[in-house]
């Protein structure tokens, strides 16, 4: 399982999960992806058991990448103690998803295989993700330029009416 091998600080706070992701958001390395349409918190036992199954699914043909590592230490306390006397200990390690974040990346499989172990991959996870392609992913970017110059003109038609 996936947990770094040394850390600044032994416990952090919660944080918040708000925004889409501002970063890892395309295809790097694969023709194929799973990307979250959801914020939450994937664990390194999660990460682990989507991969055995993208792995078993495409019978270990092909590229699979982990875009994500879990950086964050998820922290409980024993059970039946009472409150106070600190913050628990670290109990497992958990990587913080935000929407548009690219999870796993495949390459050298068909397109139909490839979709269906991100979808197994997927059932694995506690956050809603979409697979992506090479393809799909240049549709979304020519439509998100064409929403802009829509915009645009729409701008210059309300200015040259006033």
């Amino acid at each position: 399982m996936l947990a770094p091998k040394r850390v600044k600080w032994r416990k952090v706070a919660k944080g918040k999960m708000r925004g889409r992701a501002d970063r890892g958001g395309t295809l790097a390395f694969g023709d194929f992806g799973l990307q979250a349409t959801e914020c939450g918190r994937i664990t390194s036992r999660q990460i682990e058991a989507s991969r055995v199954a993208m792995t078993r699914s495409v019978k270990r043909g092909g590229q699979i990448w982990i875009r994500i590592f879990p950086h964050k230490p998820i922290t409980k306390k024993a059970a039946e103690t009472r409150m106070g006397s600190g913050k628990g200990n670290v109990e497992e390690w958990a990587a913080v998803i935000k929407p548009g974040r690219v999870i796993f990346e495949m390459n050298g499989i068909p397109q139909a295989e490839a979709f269906e172990a991100l979808r197994l991959a997927n059932n694995k996870l506690p956050v809603k993700c979409k697979p992506i392609s090479k393809a799909s992913e240049a549709l979304a970017a020519k439509a998100k330029l064409q929403k802009k110059a829509d915009a645009a003109a729409a701008k210059a038609a309300r200015a040259a009416k006033a």
